[in-house]
C-alpha cells in the first residue's frame, strides 16, 4: 500500500507529513543514529545476561528463560499498547486499573457459565472501552492525555471495587486456566500469545496506513491535521488499542492466578512505560519500535529475575529499576542530541 502523504523528517526523529513528491533520502548518519539506540538496547540485555550468567549458574538455564518470559508476558503486552500511544505523542496512566477492572468483568462472566470465547471477548471489549473513553476525553473533551488518564486510573480502579465489593473473584474452569499454565511444543501459551501481538504490532505499525498516521501524529499533529488525517479518530483508537491489550493482560493474569482481583495491575502502567521507553520510545511522541519496546521489556524481566535470584531486597529492587528508567531517559536524550 502506498503512503497516503508523503513524510519527511520533523527535527525530533520522526516524520511529519510533506509536500515533498516522495520520501526524504536519510543519511547514512541518520540511519545509524535511528538503529544505534536498539542495538546498543539489545547488546545491554545480552550484557545483562552474561552478568547475571557470571554471579548466578541457575539464570541462563532453559527452564528458568522461559519463566522469565512467561513472567514478562504480561507487561510486555501492555507495553505495546503503551507504545501506540507514546507514538501518538500521548500517555496512559490507567492501563494498570483497566486490567483490574477487565479482571474482574471477565471473572463474573465465567463464574455465570458464558462460553470461554464470549468470556474472553467480554473482558478484552471492557479493556477497549475504557481505553476508547480515554480517547474521546482527549479528543473532544480536549483534556491532557495525563488528566483523562489519572481520571480513568481512579474511576476504573473504583469500579473494580465497586462491581466486587472489594473481594476476589475466583474458581474457573481448567480450560480457562490453560492460557496460563498449557504449552504449546513446550512454550508457555502467554510466550505464544505475547509473539503473536508483537508481530501484529509490527506489522500495523509498519505496513499499514494506521500505523503511518500514528506516527505522524506523534511527529507533528498539526501539520498531520492539514494534510488531511482524521487525527481525532486515529488518536482515539490508538487508547482503544492500548485498552484491549490491558484487557487481553488481564485475561493472562487472571488466569494465572486463578482469581479475579479488584486490587490487580497497581503499577503495572509504570512497568509498562518503562519498558517502553527503555526500548527507545521518545517519551516526545513520533518515535519508537515494538522491537525495541519487547528488548525494554525483556530487560525489566531479566532484571527483577536475576536480582531474585541473587536474594536482592526488593526494596534495593525498586532503586536499581528506577536507576536504569532514568539512564534510558539520558540516553534517549543523548541520541536527539547527537541526531541534531
Amino acid at each position: 500500500m502506498p503512503p497516503p502523504f508523503p513524510h519527511v523528517d520533523d527535527g525530533r526523529g520522526g516524520h511529519r507529513p510533506g509536500a515533498a513528491s516522495a520520501r526524504t533520502p536519510r543519511t547514512a548518519r541518520a540511519f545509524l543514529a535511528d538503529y544505534a539506540r536498539q542495538f546498543g538496547t539489545l547488546a545491554g540485555l545480552v550484557g545483562l545476561c552474561g552478568v547475571l550468567w557470571i554471579l548466578t549458574p541457575h539464570f541462563l538455564t532453559i527452564s528458568n528463560l522461559l519463566n522469565v518470559a512467561q513472567q514478562t508476558s504480561i507487561n510486555a503486552i501492555i507495553a505495546v499498547g503503551l507504545t501506540f500511544v507514546i507514538i501518538s505523542g500521548g500517555i496512559d496512566l490507567s492501563v494498570g486499573s483497566i486490567v483490574a477492572f477487565s479482571g474482574v468483568v471477565l471473572g463474573s462472566l465465567l463464574q455465570r457459565d458464558l462460553p470461554l470465547p464470549l468470556a474472553l471477548v467480554g473482558g478484552v471489549a471492557m479493556g477497549m472501552g475504557c481505553g476508547l473513553v480515554n480517547g474521546l476525553l482527549i479528543t473532544l473533551g480536549r483534556l491532557p492525555p495525563f488528566i483523562a488518564t489519572l481520571g480513568m486510573m481512579s474511576v476504573a480502579r473504583g469500579g473494580a471495587l465497586l462491581y466486587t465489593d472489594g473481594r476476589p473473584i475466583s474458581g474457573f474452569r481448567e480450560s480457562f486456566r490453560w492460557l496460563a499454565t498449557g504449552e504449546v511444543l513446550f512454550v508457555p501459551v502467554p510466550v505464544l500469545l505475547m509473539i503473536v501481538v508483537y508481530l501484529a504490532a509490527h506489522f500495523v505499525l509498519r505496513r499499514t496506513r494506521f500505523g503511518r498516521y500514528v506516527y505522524a501524529i506523534g511527529g507533528n499533529e498539526e501539520a498531520a491535521l492539514l494534510s488531511g488525517v482524521p487525527v481525532r479518530f486515529h488518536k482515539t483508537m490508538v487508547y482503544g488499542v492500548g485498552g484491549a491489550l490491558a484487557g487481553l493482560a488481564a485475561i493472562l493474569l487472571t488466569a494465572r492466578l486463578n482469581s479475579a482481583q479488584p486490587i490487580a495491575g497497581i503499577n503495572y502502567e509504570l512497568d509498562a512505560i518503562a519498558a517502553t521507553v527503555i526500548g527507545g520510545t521518545s517519551l516526545m511522541g513520533g518515535q519508537g519500535t515494538v522491537v525495541g519496546t519487547l528488548i525494554g521489556a525483556l530487560i525489566m524481566g531479566v532484571l527483577r529475575n536475576g536480582l531474585n535470584l541473587l536474594g536482592v531486597s526488593s526494596f534495593i529492587q525498586q532503586l536499581v529499576i528506577g536507576a536504569v528508567i532514568i539512564l534510558a531517559v539520558l540516553m534517549d536524550m543523548a541520541f536527539k542530541q547527537r541526531k541534531k
